[in-house]
């Protein structure tokens, strides 16, 4: 396994366990105890996965998220100490795919990790494509394009337009969509999911207040259906 992981983490105990742990799993390791090594990490090793702690001292874990948000959609899980839910929406906001509280097992660590990458490399004997209007996705390659454009998108909100696009008119509740686009569920998460649709009706719809493709569902979650409006 050639997959590089960034380790941000003040907390010298936490990283040599989750480095351990990782290692052990086939993971190459590089750490970084503040939001400044981590940025200058991230721009010369560019790994392929960032454990991203929220409490860090100087720039702390949110701004060290939008800041690698700017350069890279590389995948980000959040570790978090905090318990207020607004913390971890402000997360999901600035391009997190992920995040779990402290104190966790680093086992639930390694397991997060390889779903999040075989969520990104995706089934490479499956190469598919969606075309709706204007918008297409490569599933194969990864790519969304919205007319001429490119859309960037983090591999959490990728799988969840995947996920919803395949099946177009089918309504998924929060859970499903956690199940079939994460694939695991996570109680008091799928909550989440609202920031998620927020961050892709945002990169994606020329209106996100009147969305043409993510249609909301009231009281159940959201469909994939393009509106008679969309050009």
């Amino acid at each position: 396994m050639d997959k590089n992981i960034l380790i941000v983490d003040d907390e010298p105990q936490i990283i040599r366990v989750l480095k351990g742990y990782l290692e052990n799993a086939g993971y190459r390791v590089l750490c970084a105890g503040n939001g400044k090594d981590a940025l200058s990490i991230t721009m010369v090793e560019k790994p392929d996965f960032v454990i991203l702690d929220l409490n860090l001292p100087g720039m702390d874990g949110l701004e060290v998220c939008k800041a690698i948000r700017e350069k890279s959609n590389v995948p980000i899980l959040m570790l978090t100490a905090r318990s207020e839910e607004a913390d971890k929406i402000i997360g999901l906001e600035l391009g997190a795919d992920d995040y779990i509280v402290k104190p966790f097992s680093p086992r639930e660590i390694v397991t997060r990790v390889r779903t999040i990458f075989r969520r990104v490399s995706g089934d490479a004997a499956r190469p598919e494509t969606i075309r709706v209007g204007n918008l297409f996705i490569d599933i194969d390659k990864h790519i969304v394009r919205l007319a001429d454009q490119i859309i960037d998108l983090t591999p959490t909100e990728f799988d969840l337009l995947v996920t919803m696009a395949r099946q177009p008119k089918r309504v998924f509740t929060r859970a499903q969509l956690l199940e079939s686009a994460i694939g695991e569920s996570f109680e008091g998460y799928d909550r989440t999911i609202d920031t998620h649709i927020k961050n892709l009706r945002n990169k994606l719809e020329p209106n996100p207040r009147k969305p043409q493709y993510i249609q909301t569902v009231f009281g159940i979650g959201y469909k994939f259906e393009v509106s008679e409006h969309a050009s």
